[in-house]
């Protein structure tokens, strides 16, 4: 088995016990404490500010603009209009761009 499937299903096996590691801890408690779930309910945020904010700084204008109209567009609306909205600046402006 060549060392490139090793490291994916190594990589399978330490996803899967940390997400049972996780469930198999907060199983054991009756009572999650309101600290620890909003902690856990913002670790969803925290990920994608961090997949999301090096391709603001690297990518080019278009899609920094298409970032912030689709953040502004979050503030007032739902997933999916900020979505298309984002998208469609997004393709709006790599035509005037490039």
């Amino acid at each position: 088995m060549s060392t490139t499937l090793w490291i994916i299903f190594f990589a399978a096996i330490l996803t899967y016990l940390t997400r049972v590691g996780g469930h198999l801890v907060l199983s054991r408690f009756e009572k999650v404490h309101p600290r620890v779930l909003a902690g856990l309910n913002a670790v969803p945020a925290a990920v994608l500010t961090t997949l999301v904010a090096p391709a603001i700084l690297t990518a080019g204008p278009a899609e920094f603009v298409a970032m912030l109209v689709a953040g502004f567009v979050s503030l007032r609306y739902g997933l999916l209009p900020m979505f298309l909205i984002g998208a469609a600046v997004l393709i709006a402006m790599r035509q005037v761009v490039g």
